[in-house]
């Protein structure tokens, strides 16, 4: 059974609430039947019902929930919590009704902050910030966090790395220069992350274009902090480096390049030093060795909101949808 279909299976096994406030975009359509179909979540989708059924006359909406901002009767009761939520950053009732009934995202969130619903997916037409903006202002993060960040779930065909081609990328989607202590915060987050999806034990190799003191500079120095302060404050998890990539999976480079490294030549999560790297990284992987990419999927937001690549398929974002739903599991 394929990776993204075991996370199906668990997905289904103790059914979420999933919102997706993109219902302008046909791809979060198709993707929004295909889940409701195989059982993954029950779906709420924020829009017109009438006119998104006339568009898809060959869809089976009956086990989605539509809702209407401008008609539903949830949005007065969401209008005057998001006021109350938002009253000490000057919320005004008429700024408040604005945003929830024209930025479905705000609405999406509120839904979840009250309970109504267990997590979100949505940036397909969006932007990050976009996506982000209203989950910080309204769900916020998680108690002892102390950044939120992203991170994409790869999945790599015929790959003897990694957990069979099983990999976490991280940061690739949120944090653009993370100092030491945010990279190892990062690092933290995303062997939790990694343990929760693939319930397999995290290896975490915090990436660098040096290995073990190989190369001198500033960037390398911010690396080798973040490896110390980890193996500090999170000792539960194995966490080190710096290493270059070839080093970090690749056991004969390993033992080469790192030979006293416990990490060395077995991770299965890459932390990489910048967005930058970590962006790049995790496209150039999907491209050229055909990977599954799954996210940005964000940790630290204290319940389950999920970005979007604007280049994703209805596929790309079922699968983000299963992924949230065991997310929301753990809450």
């Amino acid at each position: 059974m394929k990776f993204i279909d075991q996370l199906k299976e668990r997905a289904k096994n103790n059914l979420q609430t999933i919102v997706l406030p993109e219902s302008m975009d046909q791809r979060v359509i198709d993707a929004a039947v295909e889940a409701a179909n195989e059982g993954i979540a029950n779906i709420i989708l924020i829009g017109n019902e009438e006119k998104i059924i006339s568009k898809n006359r060959d869809y089976d909406f009956s086990t989605i929930r539509f809702i209407d901002p401008e008609t539903d009767s949830l949005t007065e009761k969401l209008i005057q919590s998001f006021v109350e939520l938002r009253k000490n950053k000057g919320m005004t009732y008429d700024e408040a009704k604005k945003l929830l009934m024209t930025d479905y995202m705000y609405y999406a969130c509120m839904l979840v902050k009250e309970g109504l619903a267990d997590g979100v997916v949505s940036g397909a037409c969006h932007s990050s910030a976009n996506t982000l903006r209203p989950a910080l202002q309204i769900i916020k993060t998680k108690p002892n966090t102390l950044l939120v960040s992203a991170f994409f779930l790869m999945i790599v065909p015929d790959c003897e790395y990694g957990e069979n081609g099983t990999f976490v990328f991280s940061d690739a989607g949120l944090v653009q220069n993370p100092n030491s202590e945010q990279l190892a915060a990062i690092a933290e987050s995303s062997a939790k992350s990694f343990k929760l999806l693939v319930e397999k034990e995290p290896i975490v190799a915090m990436l660098s274009h040096s290995t073990m003191g190989s190369a001198s500079h500033a960037d390398v120095d911010k690396v080798v902090e973040a490896v110390k302060i980890a193996k500090e404050k999170y000792s539960e998890y194995q966490i080190d480096g710096e290493l270059q990539l070839d080093a970090a999976i690749v056991p004969s480079i390993a033992q080469s390049k790192a030979p006293n490294s416990k990490v060395a030549g077995k991770a299965n999560v890459l932390i990489f030093p910048d967005l930058d790297a970590g962006n790049i990284g995790y496209k150039l992987v999907q491209r050229l060795a055909k990977a599954e990419a799954y996210g940005p999927i964000t940790q630290g937001i204290a319940a389950p909101v999920n970005d979007l690549s604007r280049g994703c398929s209805s596929h790309d974002i079922v699968g983000v949808i299963a992924i949230t739903a065991v997310q929301a599991q753990t809450k």
